[in-house]
């Protein structure tokens, strides 16, 4: 069915958001067709956000761990992260469709940067949903923003994350949907938001099929990428999902533990349920009530996925794993200390990941991690951290 990926995504939103969703959807398929969209796109990739980022050889993980691990840089885009490639697409879709005001909704403040970077470059206005909670933890990125000239919204609903964020953004797009283009930060929503998003990532996936084939002359045996609503992950995986001898797998944020409320890990508990216009894998209770969620990282403190996300878990294609708030910044300072790289607490979950299992992998394989961001943003919480533990 148009807008599924098998049981998973659709449209379940009122009635009225109907016609602007297909708005959407024609701009963005004629969109794809026209050439000179696709070299404006290609010439701001390249020109303003620095594409292609690196495929960095990490040489002393790779002696640590026993095999060949490679890092893509998505940190050392304009802005520090993987969401200007779709801010960028997503803003000249809007031009195109006239729009005037972009809102968007951000959880670490990357994606909040990203679309008000965007914002500023084209002279639009912008306004940004964030919850408090994430305003207090990620106020960095918060005076960024305001800095480039959008107006910043601290949600006070809910448990003041991500969530509540997304839910404010679609009250005032409902509000104000004839000048104003919601730019979604991640694969999900309503169709066609989970493609779109999916596509203009992809970059990083295809990039990097490129870049090992000309290192190695073959491709990887790993991908790993962590996961909240999944737009690293699905921007990595997705020029891959035909390499059947390519592992995917997608990380999670475990935070304190497996009780309700202590972590953000959907692929691994949650169940099918509707969230923000799709359907999708959701951690809910028995009533079927969002339950809270906890994560370290204020970008993966989201209790959905995206739905192509959920789909390739489903059917096996992805495997989902998680790991704790301590484990990721046993993963942050490992990358720090080792490479010289301090990664976001996001890209921290791939890299505690790769840390916990390291014994498993073997001398012929090549592991490709995607350090989706920079970890300049996290720095009060990892010395709160710090602090908390009493040391490194």
């Amino acid at each position: 069915m148009k807008g599924y990926f098998g049981e998973f995504g659709g449209i379940f939103v009122p009635e009225s958001f109907t016609p602007i969703l297909e708005e959407l959807e024609k701009a963005y398929e004629e969109a794809k067709k026209d050439p000179s969209f696709q070299r404006e796109l290609e010439s701001y990739l390249k020109d303003y956000v620095g594409r292609p980022s690196p495929l960095y050889f990490a040489r002393r993980i790779s002696e640590d761990v026993g095999c060949k691990v490679y890092l893509k840089r998505e940190d050392l885009n304009h802005t520090g992260a993987h969401k200007i490639n779709n801010t960028i697409g997503q803003i000249l879709l809007a031009k195109r469709m006239g729009k005037k005001r972009i809102i968007a909704e951000t959880g670490a403040g990357q994606h909040g940067v990203a679309t008000a970077t965007v914002c500023a470059m084209m002279g639009m206005e912008c306004e940004i949903y964030m919850g408090k909670l994430d305003v207090k933890r990620q106020f960095l990125n918060v005076l960024r923003m305001e800095l480039l000239g959008a107006k910043v919204h601290a949600v006070e609903e809910g448990s003041q994350t991500l969530k509540d964020a997304m839910n404010e953004a679609f009250r005032d797009w409902l509000a104000n949907v004839q000048t104003t283009h919601y730019l979604i930060g991640s694969v999900a929503g309503p169709h066609p938001y989970p493609t779109i998003v999916r596509d203009f990532q992809s970059i990083i996936g295809k990039e990097t099929k490129a870049q090992i084939l000309e290192k190695e002359n073959r491709l990887p045996t790993h991908l790993i990428a962590c996961v909240g609503g999944g737009s690293n992950a699905m921007g990595f995986f997705y020029p891959f999902l035909d390499d059947k001898e390519v592992h995917l797998i997608g990380v999670e944020a475990g935070g304190t533990g497996t009780g309700i409320g202590q972590h953000a890990a959907t692929l691994n508990f949650g169940i099918p349920g509707v969230l923000h216009g799709s359907k999708t894998k959701v951690l809910l209770d028995n009533y079927g009530q969002v339950l809270p969620v906890h994560s370290i990282s204020a970008g993966l403190d989201y209790p959905g996925v995206g739905p192509e996300v959920a789909y390739l878990q489903g059917i096996g294609r992805l495997q989902a794993a998680y790991v704790t708030d301590d484990e990721a910044m046993q993963g942050l300072i490992y990358l720090a200390r080792y490479e010289g790289i301090i990664p976001a607490l996001e890209s921290s979950h791939a890299i505690g990941y790769l840390l916990k299992q390291k014994h498993t992998f073997l001398s012929s394989d090549i592991v490709i991690i995607n350090v989706s961001g920079r970890g300049d943003k996290d720095m009060n919480t990892v010395h709160e951290y710090i602090q908390k533990k009493g040391g490194l």
